[in-house]
């Protein structure tokens, strides 16, 4: 039996958690969360609720995102069924949380979370479940201590379910975030995994719930470190360039706006990843030597942890 209160209270309590420690950092008070509740009507495509957090304009963070949603369903959309068809055509209810933080300062990367889970059902059937998410870094300037940190806390989190995990979801991020019609990484990657069901429930769910408490520790020591540095507009302008390629992959590739998207989900809730400010330059390539330039050598795969 599938406990979809105990699923609800973790993702639910999991957002309150990382809004209040991303909101720590905004010691000023000047920019809080603005918690929006909704709820999508009866005889949509998709029915449900959650709440979406966002901060806008703080002295640390330009913008960030912590949704949490749980909706239902129909039938499962194209994104859901490309690697499982089998499932077409089934019911679906899906709850999560998702997180992107846009720091304001350059030499603060970018971080972004999700963890979910799924459960299919058709008349007749057992329902099927599985869990999805990771969390993965897309730095705009090259310090490979920050880039160790936020492996090394993923590897430690998934050492309980086995020394190989950790290794095994970091290739299928480095696979997963990857922009095929740019041929380049988004980022220095971290964790990815989805259709999580081998080893039971509760295993699956713990595995979820480690990579959900593990991305504060993950992540803010290094905004703590890098949000105070200088910086001029030559950071700013180029910290815009490689956010468009953040959104290059948001909205070409990545499964999960694709499946709010063709569900009918609430469009506000699902591009909330988007950066404020963002620019694209045509066929424009960093001078060699420069610090930007060796952000693209340490965007290739390799051993961090």
């Amino acid at each position: 039996m599938i406990d979809v209160v105990l699923l609800r209270d973790y993702f639910s309590g999991l957002q309150e958690r990382i809004v209040a420690a991303v909101e720590a950092f905004e010691h000023d008070g000047a920019a809080r969360f603005r918690a929006d509740r909704w709820e999508k009507e009866v005889g949509a495509t998709l029915t449900g609720s959650g709440c979406t957090c966002i901060i806008e304009g703080g002295s640390v963070f330009e913008r960030g995102g912590v949704a949490f949603s749980q909706v239902s369903g129909s039938a499962l959309p194209p994104s859901a069924t490309a690697r499982r068809p089998d499932l077409a055509g089934r019911a679906f209810s899906a709850m999560g949380v998702s997180v992107v933080i846009h720091p304001e300062n350059p030499y603060c990367p970018t971080a972004h979370m999700n963890v979910r889970a799924l459960i299919a059902t058709r008349t007749g059937c057992e329902a099927v479940w599985w869990f999805g998410g990771g969390m993965d870094l897309t730095p705009y300037y090259p310090f490979a201590d920050d880039v160790r940190h936020f492996h090394s806390t993923c590897k430690q989190a998934l050492r309980p379910f086995g020394e190989e995990t950790y290794a095994r979801y970091k290739k299928w991020c480095d696979e997963y975030f990857f922009l095929r019609h740019r041929n380049e990484p988004r980022g220095v990657g971290g964790v990815f995994f989805d259709d999580l069901d081998e080893g039971g429930f509760e295993r699956c769910f713990a595995l979820t719930r480690a990579v959900g408490d593990a991305f504060a520790d993950a992540y803010l020591p290094i905004v703590e470190t890098r949000r105070t540095m200088p910086y001029g507009e030559r950071e700013r302008d180029f910290q815009a360039y490689r956010r468009g390629r953040y959104v290059e992959f948001n909205l070409v590739w990545d499964r999960g706006t694709l499946f709010g998207l063709q569900s009918g989900g609430r469009t506000e809730s699902i591009l909330m990843s988007l950066p404020p400010v963002v620019k694209w330059r045509y066929d424009w390539k960093p001078e060699a030597g420069t610090p930007e330039a060796v952000l693209y050598e340490m965007l290739e795969p390799r051993d961090w942890a």
